[in-house]
């Protein structure tokens, strides 16, 4: 701990007496913790997962080069103080970047004391957080080399094809089938943008005084792309009354929150994109947060101390995902 405040005060960290480290978050993923001080100031460190990690998964100073990029533009997101790559200090790679004082809506008891107007409008912050994403001048901030700007879904389809194979705990027919169809009806692409890559309402942070997205978190599956891909994976995460309860509480079905068709009619109306290929980037979206849950399972499989607090999703959640997506590409005519 004394080697890792000796490198914080270098990159402009100085806590004051003794510190504590509190892991946050639900997320499977890369592992976040808030840094408090004897004073109550407060940082956050991100760091990769244990465990099995699949290539160019989990990488901490790349998500903190595109949260740099982003410091003056319209997205909000937190300060990034340093990365730390001195394996003196850690094995792995660390971050430590601004606290931010918000809320997550992690669960329906941090939406509950927030009217219908402010669950509403954190929706609608929501859309335009992606309008402000997908509008970011790339050559400007220093991110139109960030990754390829080859066609975004075939890009899509070759890695989480390869994340699947490489983390699978079983077969799916129906994916692969899936995969197929995904394969066969790809769209056009008419432009290329920053992609968040797994916009959520977890991932945001809002002011619960007016709703307002206030940092857009956990961009390590930020890439280039179609930025229908973003919408698209958001609709995905969205869930509604009427779809299989498998995992905890979703906060968005809570009253007031906006339904999956209403974000989509709002993102569209404010970046006027094509209503017909979202469609495709829905499904796209439900078929690749499969995958992830895979390799959930299969991290929490490999190593235990990955485990987040509230559980791991299981394959029935995973399953139920695949069988959403066949229904939006059955209904789109995919």
């Amino acid at each position: 701990m004394t080697a890792l405040v000796g490198w914080l005060s270098t990159v402009g960290v100085h806590p004051t007496g003794e510190i504590s480290c509190t892991r946050v978050g639900f997320g499977q993923s890369n592992l976040t913790y808030i840094v408090t001080d004897e004073s109550g100031q407060r940082w956050v460190l991100r760091r990769p997962p244990s465990g099995h990690l699949l290539a160019s998964a989990h990488d901490v100073a790349r998500e903190a080069r595109i949260l740099s990029a982003l410091a003056d533009t319209d997205v909000p997101v937190p300060t990034i103080y340093g990365v730390c790559t001195d394996e003196t200090i850690s094995p792995v790679p660390i971050v430590a970047m601004e606290h931010v004082s918000g809320a997550v809506m992690t669960d329906p008891s941090a939406a509950e004391p927030l009217s219908h107007e402010i669950r509403h409008a954190i929706g609608m912050s929501m859309t335009d957080t992606l309008a402000h994403i997908h509008a970011v001048d790339l050559g400007a901030v220093g991110l139109d080399d960030l990754a390829s700007q080859k066609p975004y879904a075939p890009r899509q389809l070759k890695r989480w094809t390869a994340q699947w194979e490489n983390s699978k705990t079983r077969e799916s027919p129906e994916l692969e089938a899936l995969t197929k169809r995904l394969a066969d009806n790809i769209p056009e692409q008419r432009e290329t943008t920053l992609v968040h890559g797994d916009f959520h309402i977890r991932n945001v942070m809002v002011d619960p005084s007016t709703g307002s997205v206030i940092a857009a978190l956990d961009w390590e599956l930020s890439t280039l792309g179609d930025p229908l891909a973003d919408i698209g994976s958001t609709l995905a995460y969205w869930p509604e009354r009427t779809d299989a309860r498998l995992l905890g509480d979703p906060v968005e079905v809570m009253d007031g929150f906006p339904g999956r068709s209403e974000m989509a009619a709002s993102y569209l109306e404010k970046t006027g994109r094509d209503a017909q290929a979202l469609h495709y980037w829905h499904a796209l979206g439900l078929w690749k947060i499969a995958i992830i849950i895979e390799g959930i399972l299969r991290r929490a499989k490999d190593n235990p101390s990955n485990r987040a607090a509230h559980g791991v999703p299981t394959a029935d959640y995973a399953d139920a995902l695949i069988a959403r997506a066949i229904a939006v590409a059955d209904e789109a005519g995919l």
